[in-house]
C-alpha cells in the first residue's frame, strides 16, 4: 500500500544499495545471521516469561491448486507386521518433499536465488550443481538460528483478518505495527511478518498464490537493513504477486537473500501465536529455528518454535 510500483533500474539500484551494507568479508557464507551476536543471543534468553512454546510451522498440506507437489509420506512397516528383529516390531514411514512450495513451512538457504548471473556475495552460480550445493547451503545453519524474535501482526494494525492478494506491506506500516504493538525491531532480530495469509487459505480455500498474494513491498527491505534484522519469516513467501518490480518476479527474495544474505522463512502460520501475544502483552519472544542438517540443501522444512 502507498508505495510505487519500481522499474527495472529502479530495482537494480536497491539492491546494490542493500548489498553494499551487508559486508562481513569475501569468505563470508552467513550472511545477515552474523548480526546475531553472543551477546545478542544470551540477551534473547531473557525473554522467556511465561514458560510457554509456541509452534510456528504450518501441518504437511495435501494437494490443492498452490500446491500441486505436495508431500507424500507413506508408511514402510506396520507395528504389527512381523519383523526380522528378534522381540520387537517398528512403525516406519519415508517422506519425500518438494522444499521450496508454495504451502508447507520451509527456510531458504542463501543458496537459493541467483540474480544477474550471481548468488550471494559473489558466489558464482555454478557452486550449485545437480548434487546440490557446494556453497551456501542451508547446511551453514547447522547449529541453529536462535535469537529474539518478534512478530508484527499488518492485518491487526489494519483492522482487518488478513491482507488481500496483491496488497503490499510498506516500511512505514511496519513501523506503525512497531508502535501499535509496543514493541521495536533491534539488531539480530528474527522479524515475522504476519499478513494473514494462511487464515484467509484456511477460511476461503486455497488460491493460485503464484499469480496472487500479499507481501512486503520492495523499499520496505531498507527497513530491515536499517534495523540490522538476522532472518525473515512471513505465512507468505514475503514476496507479492502480481511483482512491484518489472521483470523481477521474486524482489523480496533478491533484496533478501542474494543482496543481504538474509534466509527467509516462508509460508509459517501464526494463529496460534497471535493469543498468545495478546494475552502476554508482548510481541517478543526467544525464537529456536532448527533446520536439518542437509549437506548441499538449497533449504530445509523447518518448525521455528517461539518461546514466551
Amino acid at each position: 500500500m502507498g508505495d510505487p510500483d519500481l522499474s527495472a533500474a529502479d530495482f537494480g539500484a536497491l539492491h546494490k544499495r542493500l548489498r553494499g551494507r551487508s559486508r562481513w568479508g569475501a569468505d563470508d557464507r552467513r550472511g545477515a545471521l552474523n548480526h546475531i551476536t553472543p551477546a545478542r543471543l544470551a540477551a534473547a534468553a531473557v525473554e522467556v516469561q511465561i514458560g510457554r512454546a509456541v509452534t510456528l510451522a504450518a501441518p504437511l498440506a495435501g494437494s490443492a491448486p498452490d500446491n500441486p507437489e505436495p508431500a507424500t509420506r507413506h508408511m514402510k512397516r506396520l507395528p504389527g507386521e512381523p519383523s526380522e528383529v528378534v522381540g520387537l516390531s517398528f512403525a516406519a514411514d519415508q517422506l519425500v518433499m518438494n522444499v521450496h512450495g508454495d504451502v508447507d513451512s520451509h527456510i531458504d538457504a542463501l543458496c537459493h536465488v541467483s540474480y544477474r548471473e550471481t548468488l550471494y556475495n559473489g558466489v558464482a552460480p555454478g557452486a550449485v550443481t545437480s548434487q546440490g550445493a557446494g556453497l551456501l547451503s542451508i547446511d551453514d545453519t547447522r547449529d541453529g538460528i536462535v535469537g529474539r524474535g518478534v512478530l508484527l501482526d499488518i492485518p491487526r494494525l489494519r483492522g482487518a483478518r488478513w491482507l488481500e492478494p496483491g496488497d503490499h506491506v510498506s516500511a512505514a506500516e511496519l513501523a506503525a505495527a512497531e508502535a501499535a504493538q509496543g514493541v521495536q525491531v533491534g539488531a539480530g532480530d528474527l522479524l515475522f511478518v504476519r499478513v494473514g495469509h494462511r487464515l484467509r487459505r484456511d477460511e476461503l480455500g486455497p488460491w493460485d498464490v503464484a499469480r496472487s498474494r500479499a507481501g512486503l513491498h520492495p523499499l520496505a527491505m531498507e527497513y530491515l537493513a536499517e534495523r540490522k534484522v538476522a532472518a525473515l519469516g512471513s505465512d507468505g513467501n514475503s514476496d507479492t504477486a502480481p511483482s512491484a518490480v518489472a521483470d523481477v518476479a521474486f524482489p523480496v527474495h533478491a533484496l533478501a537473500i542474494n543482496a543481504m544474505g538474509l534466509h527467509l522463512i516462508d509460508y509459517l502460520q501464526f494463529e496460534d501465536l497471535v493469543p498468545v501475544c495478546e494475552t502476554a502483552g508482548r510481541w517478543s519472544f526467544l525464537c529456536v529455528i532448527a533446520p536439518l542438517r542437509l549437506p548441499g540443501g538449497t533449504g530445509s522444512p523447518v518448525n521455528p518454535i517461539a518461546i514466551l
